[in-house]
C-alpha cells in the first residue's frame, strides 16, 4: 500500500519531529520515526501502475494552490497500541483537495482503506504508534498536556509514500502550482483619468 499525503513545510516538521524526538527520550516510543517525514495522509491505496497514479496527482498538484490548514489539541485512537496524534482542523480547502484526491484516484485503486473515506476521514498528524501500550497513554499524554498544539500549517505538496524496509520514504512529490495559474488583476485607467 502507498501511502498519499502532503508532507509538512520544513518548521512545521521541525516542532513535530522535536516533539517525536522527545517522547523517545521520555518514554521510549521511536516507531512513528519509521515514516522521517511528518505529514498528513488523504489515502492509503494500492494501485494498478503507480505511473498512472502520478499523473493523477500531478494534475492535482498542478491545479491547487497552496493554502493553510490549522491543528489544535490532541487525540487518541484506542486500542491496545493507542495511537496518539494532533488533529488537523477540517476545512473547506482540505475537504476538497480530499474529494479530488478520491475522485481522480479511485478508477486506478485495486483497494484502500476504510478510514479514507470522506466520512470516516479524520485528517492528523502522528506523534506515537505501534509501540505504545495503554498502561503508557496516561503518562505520555500527561507530559504532553504541558504544550499546545495550535499550529498553521502550509499544505504545499502531494508526496507519495512508499514502505522501503523499515521506513517509509517519499516516492514523488508534486509542489501545488495552482497559484502559478491564476490570471494577475488587471490594471486600467479610465481614459479621463489618464488625460487629467
Amino acid at each position: 500500500m502507498l501511502a498519499i499525503t502532503s508532507i509538512l513545510n520544513p518548521q512545521s516538521a521541525a516542532r513535530i519531529n522535536g516533539i517525536i524526538k522527545s517522547l523517545e527520550a521520555e518514554f521510549g516510543l521511536d516507531d512513528v520515526q519509521a515514516t522521517p517525514d511528518p505529514h498528513i495522509t488523504y489515502q492509503l491505496a494500492g494501485v494498478r501502475k503507480l505511473s498512472s497514479l502520478k499523473a493523477v496527482l500531478q494534475e492535482v498538484a498542478r491545479t491547487t494552490a497552496p493554502f493553510a490548514a490549522f491543528t489544535t489539541g490532541l487525540g487518541v485512537f484506542p486500542g491496545p497500541n493507542p495511537v496518539i496524534y494532533i488533529p488537523v482542523l477540517r476545512s473547506d480547502g482540505l475537504n476538497q483537495l480530499h474529494r479530488r484526491i478520491l475522485r481522480t484516484t479511485a478508477p486506478l485503486c485495486l483497494r484502500t482503506d476504510k478510514f479514507s473515506g470522506p466520512d470516516c476521514w479524520l485528517p492528523h498528524i502522528s506523534l506515537a504508534l505501534h509501540d505504545t501500550t495503554p498502561d503508557l497513554l496516561g503518562p505520555v499524554l500527561q507530559y504532553l498536556n504541558q504544550q499546545t498544539f495550535n499550529l498553521k500549517l502550509s499544505i504545499n505538496n502531494l508526496a507519495i509514500l512508499r514502505q522501503e524496509d523499515e521506513k517509509f520514504v517519499p516516492e514523488k512529490i508534486f509542489p501545488f502550482e495552482g497559484h502559478k495559474h491564476e490570471a494577475a488583476p488587471t490594471l486600467f485607467a479610465a481614459s479621463g483619468a489618464a488625460a487629467r
